[in-house]
């Protein structure tokens, strides 16, 4: 029986419309455009990504590293260097500490630009033992409270200043522009100083806040420049930023770049889960516990207590019935519903006109169409193709088979005026 109720897309093809019959057929531009909407879906996922990557970066050009002697971009220091080296400077770049060390001699200045932090305060403090002349471009809290502690931040420099102060590198400078360029502004963060003790300020804006700042430290020259654009290759031709870096970095024989990485962040081992940890993840973990807990305790109260039944359990069949009736309905699986009757009703149907419970629908279709006088398409639709759109065609199915099976009933009983008259000789 169940053969007879799949899908017309399940039965076989008549005869003359099978494969080799079929026509071919060119794709259209909607399966075209169906096929290519995947391809579609992952072009702008990686879209959304790219841009992404974009935002979190402040809108970052890739344009080699900051400040390095051997980038020739817009946010390089190589214009510097090379006019450093044709003036004697011996150029050395370093990348950790111990290559400052091997680069370093006895009349060496070391600049050290460290936007990321690697270098701690112990590496500072080599730095004093093993540098004449120390340049800090843009340094830290952490910088300023190892070489300069009585320097302090004093936030954005300002616009153009003069010189203002007695310093020989000051003075043939006479103005510098601290700014960043329009090339330069997403990399450079400029800063200012404010000074108390011996440190010289230089280059003061209103407020007094300094671009340059000499101090000194165990016998060592200490410089902190506020602005590495003032150095960078986009900038470095801007007023006297030129005179400004040729007098600080030409000082001495021997200049040692330097360019703090990764090697020189102090090795304190793995961290632990409480470290990796936000603050706010423990108070919200113990009150979805809590939440759970409550939620369970409300949820089996609302279920009463346990009953203890033994096994196995004698169901009624009007019980089974109605509780996979009320799972058709909130499913809205009203086909399968309407399939499980037409299984029933052409099961009944079969035994009334004498057919085994194998026969096919056809069959059945065919002796209840003769018994009944009615039209045989007609049964056949309501046996296997009307489909029930809503709950109110399902309910007229349903009463439509049910009817269907009394004519077939009363048309199959002895008593029968079209069975009497069909027995008589």
């Amino acid at each position: 029986m169940t053969g007879t109720l799949a899908p017309e897309a399940e039965r076989p093809p008549a005869p003359g419309t099978g494969p080799a019959d079929a026509p071919a057929l060119s794709p259209t531009v909607r399966r075209t455009a169906r096929r290519a909407v995947p391809w579609i879906v992952l072009a702008v996922i990686a879209v959304i990504v790219g841009l992404s990557g974009v935002l979190l970066n402040g809108g970052r050009t890739v344009g080699g590293d900051p400040l390095s002697a051997s980038n020739p971009g817009p946010v390089g220091g190589k214009a510097l260097a090379q006019v450093l080296g044709q003036q004697g400077v011996t150029v050395r770049t370093a990348g950790t500490l111990d290559q400052v060390r091997g680069a370093a001699g006895d009349d060496t200045t070391v600049l050290v630009y460290d936007p990321e932090g690697n270098l701690d305060r112990r590496g500072y403090d080599q730095l004093s033992s093993i540098a004449s002349t120390i340049v800090l471009v843009e340094p830290d809290f952490a910088a300023m409270q190892a070489l300069a502690p009585g320097v302090h931040a004093a936030g954005d420099p300002g616009a153009t200043a003069s010189a203002g102060c007695g310093l020989p590198v000051a003075q043939r400078a006479v103005q510098i522009d601290p700014r960043p360029t329009e090339n330069t502004k997403n990399i450079a963060s400029p800063g200012s100083f404010r000074v108390s003790g011996d440190a010289t300020a230089c280059f003061v804006a209103s407020g007094g806040r300094a671009s340059l700042v000499r101090t000194t430290y165990e016998g060592r020259t200490v410089y902190l420049l506020g602005s590495a654009a003032t150095l960078m290759n986009d900038g470095v031709d801007r007023l006297g930023n030129a005179a400004l870096g040729l007098g600080l970095l030409g000082e001495h024989r021997t200049l040692v770049w330097y360019l703090p990485g990764l090697l020189d962040r102090p090795v304190t081992g793995p961290a632990d889960l409480a470290t990796l940890t936000p603050g706010w993840v423990t108070p919200v973990l113990l009150l979805l516990t809590l939440v759970f807990v409550a939620a369970a305790v409300w949820r089996g109260r609302r279920f009463g207590p346990l009953v203890v039944e033994h096994l196995p359990v004698v169901v009624r069949a009007g019980e089974t019935r109605e509780g996979r009736a009320r799972l058709y309905q909130r499913s809205s699986a009203r086909l399968r519903a309407a399939d499980a009757l037409r299984i029933g009703t052409i099961g009944r149907l079969a035994t009334q006109v004498g057919l085994p419970r194998v026969a096919t629908t056809d069959e059945v279709a065919d002796a209840v169409a003769a018994i009944t006088g009615r039209d045989r398409a007609t049964i056949l639709y309501l046996l296997l193709e009307q489909r029930p759109g809503s709950d109110r065609e399902l309910l007229e199915l349903s009463d439509r088979l049910a009817e269907l099976e009394r004519a077939t009933a009363d048309a199959a009983s002895p008593h029968s005026p079209r069975t009497t008259g069909r027995m008589e000789p």
